[in-house]
């Protein structure tokens, strides 16, 4: 029996793995920073039987409840993920798991890949409507990278859509790619519609490091992306110093930032309430955003999120709040579960890599119903 986790986004430490019922591991932290959570590892096992697998450290993660209620996903293919037993209790995720081949993939949620992600990028590059442009690169010299889809144009506005800044939140890029995949088709009427009006400015992957080295939340440095946005430094935090100068360069009307959260079991946006200039008009295009996306989807609800900031007391350091107060737009983050959707249930595959690109395929309707209010 072996369990490794030497490959892109791997993460695991073995402490005890020579009985198949008492499996027993430890979830690495992020390079110099006490955040953890993201885990993914491969076991090898002839025993056929069932195998019992704890994460002894999970009680000391950075969200704890988040294990509540979650399930860990596996693969035998890498490419379709399945919820597999799971189970929180005295401060160990345990995973019960009868292997039905000799190697398994285990993880916290559908893992998306650096090669994967180079590979939509130069997708997205194929198609007429889009270039790919370099902004610079990161701590580890890893490419950031943004795709330009539509024309620029005088009357046409600027929609910039970032994900991943947490690179464990691996749902922020599979939404992107399924909005990706939407945008670039020139038969929908929805995507056609929209590159008339709008110049697309999408970041896949705002933490390639983070990613590759298997990290929940920080980059290279240990840093948080998401609170830099205020002081970005090229010596901490290039990923988020060069996508700033890029858009004070460019403009923008409008913002996304892709994310997931560990602990709420529903789709959800958190607006700028707090930002010192927040008013009417911002207010307006929120409301008209969220009801036109639930409109579309059963997927997104406004039920349960963040609780609203107060007025003026918003933490400036973070993207939304920022953008939007530097630009006075729509800027919103859109969080996915990386447990189950519980307005709509599925029990063998929770919320998943699909219904993440379904989601962000499904976001482009309600971006079309306030495009024209957006300036």
């Amino acid at each position: 029996m072996k369990i490794t986790c030497n490959f892109d986004s791997g993460n695991i430490e073995v402490l005890h793995a020579t009985d198949p019922a008492n499996i027993q591991l430890a979830i690495r932290k992020d390079h110099q920073s006490e955040f953890f959570q993201w885990f993914h590892f491969r076991l090898n096992t002839s025993h056929t039987e069932p195998h019992t697998i704890k994460i002894m450290n999970a009680g000391q993660s950075a969200y704890p409840e988040g294990w509540e209620g979650y399930q860990a996903v596996a693969s035998y293919d890498r490419q379709t993920w399945f919820r597999v037993d799971t189970s929180y209790a005295d401060n160990v995720l345990t995973i019960h798991h009868y292997p039905e081949a000799e190697s398994v993939y285990f993880a916290y949620f559908a893992p998306y890949s650096y090669e994967r992600h180079q590979d939509l990028l130069h997708f997205a590059q194929n198609d007429y409507n889009c270039r790919l442009v370099e902004l610079g690169e990161t701590l580890d010299g890893r490419d950031m990278t943004m795709l330009v889809v539509g024309e620029p144009a005088e009357h046409k506005k600027k929609i910039w859509i970032i994900a991943r800044q947490h690179p464990g939140e691996t749902m922020a890029e599979w939404f992107v790619e399924g909005l990706l995949d939407r945008l670039l088709d020139e038969d929908d009427g929805v995507a056609r519609l929209l590159l008339a009006k709008a110049v697309f400015y999408i970041v896949p992957n705002m933490n390639p490091d983070g990613s590759v080295r298997g990290h929940l939340r920080t980059n290279a440095a240990g840093v948080n992306l998401n609170r830099e946005w205020q002081n970005p430094s090229m010596t901490e935090s290039p990923e988020v110093y060069l996508v700033r100068e890029k858009m004070q360069e460019i403009g923008l009307d409008m913002f996304l930032d892709i994310h997931g959260d560990e602990n709420l079991p529903y789709n959800f946006v958190a607006g700028a309430e707090g930002v010192p200039s927040y008013n009417a008009k911002m207010q307006q295009l929120e409301q008209a955003f969220k009801t036109a996306l639930q409109l579309v989807t059963p997927e997104f609800q406004t039920q349960f999120g963040y609780d609203k900031d107060e007025p003026g007391k918003a933490n400036l350091t973070v993207g939304s709040n920022w953008v939007a107060e530097r630009f006075g737009c729509l800027a919103y983050t859109l969080e996915m579960p990386f447990k189950d959707n519980a307005n709509l249930p599925d029990e063998a595959f929770g919320w998943s890599d699909v219904r993440s690109m379904k989601l962000g395929h499904d976001t482009l309707t309600a971006v079309l119903a306030v495009v024209d209010e957006l300036r």
